[in-house]
């Protein structure tokens, strides 16, 4: 997942660290979401886990809603490459 992160924020080289951007910032939380779940696969009566996870879908829904009034070509093209379901 590191390297989808990575390609995102190439493509979205507005200046040379570019750590709050809302391209890198979802693909960040998607690693960390994909981590949180396998992690509750396990471990299934972890409900803080369980808690911090919603929280984490909730903001990136947010950023997502937000990329996608900005610019509905970077939304698609976030979409396909973090391979997203909407």
């Amino acid at each position: 997942m590191e390297d989808t992160s990575e390609n995102i924020s190439k493509k979205s080289e507005k200046k040379k660290e570019n750590f709050g951007s809302s391209e890198y910032q979802i693909s960040v939380f998607t690693k960390r979401i994909k981590n949180l779940t396998e992690h509750l696969k396990s471990k299934k009566k972890d409900n803080n886990t369980r808690r911090a996870l919603m929280k984490l879908v909730g903001k990136r829904k947010k950023l997502l809603s937000y990329v996608k009034s900005k610019s509905g070509d970077k939304y698609e093209s976030i979409i396909k490459s973090l391979g997203l379901r909407r």
